[in-house]
């Protein structure tokens, strides 16, 4: 069985990974089963420089296959914010509830109109011995006036999805993997690794 290690420690993002190599008979280890490995620090300035910093990093400690994310939330009236440090937008100690309040607070005077998001993911694929891999992915939205559903996590709670007209937090984890940006990030991946999935894929 092909395993690849998924560079995160966050249990949302690890379930969402799982079921999304489930099909392909790929066995999917994350950071949470190597709790020695430190965190590795995001200097990068974008998602995609980010990612790769985590995927190099792990792939080069593990000598495997990696997959790193780098993602969150990009608000237009906010210039972009919180972008990169969406994370710990309210602090250091990444509390989603905390960040959320801060977001509504930040847009509590702001139109409906106005409040235009998107998710973005990069995720970066590295393999030893190989050029790392980059891909991205998009989920369109805006952001509510309050929370709504109780799925998800991070700021799933307060991002209306254009297409679905319900919140990320009121769809089923099933119907999130369809179209979340870390499910479109994927497929352009998949595309790029077909070669290396395809015995497992078509199984």
């Amino acid at each position: 069985m092909q395993k690849v290690i998924v560079a995160t420690k966050n249990p949302g993002k690890a379930k969402e990974f799982v079921r999304m190599f489930e099909p392909y008979g790929v066995k999917v280890k994350t950071l949470l089963d190597f709790p020695e490995v430190e965190d590795i620090e995001e200097t990068g300035q974008t998602f995609e420089e980010n990612a790769i910093l985590k995927a190099e990093a792990v792939c080069e400690q593990f000598d495997q296959m990696v997959i790193a994310d780098d993602s969150g939330l990009i608000v237009d009236v906010l210039d972009g914010r919180p972008g990169i440090y969406s994370a710990r937008y309210a602090g250091e100690e990444k509390n989603d509830e905390a960040n959320n309040d801060k977001l509504l607070d930040e847009l509590k005077n702001v139109k409906e109109e106005d409040r235009t998001a998107r998710f973005y993911c990069a995720l970066a694929f590295a393999s030893p011995g190989q050029s790392t891999i980059t891909v991205n992915g998009t989920c369109e939205g805006s952001i509510l006036f309050e929370r709504k559903g109780t799925n998800g996590f991070g700021y799933d709670p307060i991002f209306l999805v254009t297409e679905l007209k319900k919140s990320m937090a009121e769809i089923m984890p099933e119907e999130k993997t369809q179209i979340s940006h870390r499910a479109k990030a994927l497929r352009k991946l998949e595309d790029q690794l077909s070669q290396l999935f395809s015995k497992e894929k078509n199984k």
